[in-house]
């Protein structure tokens, strides 16, 4: 599993709904306590997010001796009406290809002076983007 980044304060994009989702979906039978490191909350916040997931019927689960296994329902749709289209699956896949994408750019542009990155690199690496590129 990745490092976890310092904390944040402040709005982000990515909801912690969609946090613990993604979590899931890079492990089925990842523990409660694993997707709190990861997703920075505390365990009764998962436990809460995993409850509303399931209610959603995004999420199910079964217990398997002593852990859970949880299965993505990937065929449903996203809860705003205004990212009406794109299904659960969508986004995990294009979340999981940001992480492949940036895990691996991360690791060629380490210690590469920013005049010697792409435009590209700079936007996955979340440089602010400049007009005209």
């Amino acid at each position: 599993m990745r490092g976890v980044p310092e904390s944040h304060t402040g709005w982000t994009f990515l909801t912690n709904h969609a946090r613990v989702l993604a979590a899931i979906a890079e492990d089925r039978t990842t523990r409660i306590r694993d997707i709190a490191a990861r997703c920075q909350l505390t365990e009764r916040a998962v436990q809460k997010i995993i409850s509303d997931l399931e209610e959603g019927g995004y999420l199910s689960h079964t217990r398997q001796g002593r852990t859970n296994e949880y299965r993505i329902e990937e065929g449903t749709v996203l809860r705003h009406p205004a990212d009406f289209g794109p299904t659960v699956a969508d986004l995990l896949a294009l979340l999981a290809q940001h992480d492949v994408e940036h895990r691996g750019r991360g690791q060629q542009l380490h210690g590469t002076p920013p005049h010697a990155r792409s435009a590209e690199a700079d936007r996955m690496a979340g440089a602010p983007r400049q007009r005209g590129s």
